[in-house]
């Protein structure tokens, strides 16, 4: 068989729901709105397929620094280099202060 190179290889374990969390998410995380400077964990819905970004930065915890339509641009460090992720809100989360 053909091996595929899609985006979403490798993600059968990563991105399962839990049985109770199956199907499409609340209507509350895709009405959330985050601030300009606030931190934030990339944490991919799967059921939602716009604005998912790459499988690599599940888990990542960014920055917002800005806006771009529907989306919001999340700041990460991938080792040294300053990379720029495109992400809506379904797919983040907030940071919780202690």
């Amino acid at each position: 068989m053909a091996r595929h190179h899609g985006p979403r290889k490798k993600t059968r374990r990563k991105f399962r729901k839990r049985v109770r969390e199956r199907g499409l998410s609340p209507i509350s995380r895709v009405i959330q709105h985050f601030e300009i400077g606030e931190s934030v964990h990339i944490c991919i819905d799967p059921s939602v397929h716009k604005g998912m970004p790459n499988r690599r930065f599940h888990g990542r915890t960014g920055k917002v620094i800005g806006k771009r339509g529907r989306a919001y641009i999340v700041e990460i460090y991938d080792g040294k280099k300053r990379k720029e992720l495109f992400v809506r809100s379904e797919h983040l989360r907030p940071q919780q202060t202690i």
